[in-house]
C-alpha cells in the first residue's frame, strides 16, 4: 500500500511535514503522492470532524438515518437507484448493506418536516423502493473515531459491579 494513503488512513490528522517525516520522505514527495491519489480518485479530500452541539446554528440542522428496501434493477443491480439517491442535496452519505435492507442513506436538511419531506416526496416515490424506514438522529456521541463528550472532563472508566 502506498505509505502515503497508509498514513492517511491511520493518521489523517497529520500535516504534510509530519507524513514525511514518518514515511522518510520529502515534503514534496508526499504532495506528489497526494496529488497522484487525487488523480486516481483515491483521495477525495479533507474532512473535519465537528461537534455540532458546540454551535447553536450547525445543531439546528436535523440529520436521520434512512433504511430503504429496493427491487434491483436487471442489468443495473443497486448500483444505479444507489447513484440516483446519492445525487439529491439531502444526502450526505449512501451506503449499499447485507441484512434486512439494501441502501442506508444519511440525510440532512434545516428541518424535521424537510427530511420528512424528501423521504415522502423524492425517496419513496422512486419507481423501485419497496419501503423506507427514517430514524433521526437526536445527539451523536462518537464520530469518525472522535469522542464528543459535550464537556471537557476526563473519561472515566464505568464502575464494575460484582
Amino acid at each position: 500500500m502506498n505509505s502515503v494513503l497508509k498514513l492517511l488512513i491511520d493518521g489523517g490528522s497529520l500535516t504534510t511535514g509530519q507524513m514525511a517525516q514518518v514515511a522518510g520522505l520529502t515534503e514534496a514527495e508526499v504532495q506528489q503522492q497526494l496529488e497522484q491519489l487525487k488523480k486516481d480518485k483515491i483521495f477525495l479530500g479533507w474532512r473535519p470532524v465537528l461537534d455540532f452541539s458546540r454551535e447553536a446554528a450547525a445543531a439546528a440542522a436535523v440529520r436521520a438515518v434512512i433504511e430503504v428496501k429496493i427491487t434491483p434493477e436487471r442489468g443495473g443491480g443497486f448500483n444505479r437507484f444507489a447513484d440516483r439517491i446519492a445525487r439529491f442535496d439531502e444526502v450526505e452519505s449512501c451506503y449499499l448493506m447485507s441484512g434486512g435492507y439494501d441502501l442506508l442513506v444519511f440525510v440532512k436538511g434545516p428541518s424535521l418536516q424537510k427530511v420528512a419531506g424528501f423521504v415522502s416526496e423524492k425517496l419513496s416515490t422512486i419507481e423501485g423502493v419497496l419501503s423506507t424506514s427514517t430514524h433521526f438522529i437526536l445527539r451523536c456521541y462518537k464520530d469518525q473515531g472522535f469522542l464528543l463528550s459535550g464537556d471537557d472532563a476526563p473519561a472515566t472508566r464505568l464502575n464494575v459491579a460484582p
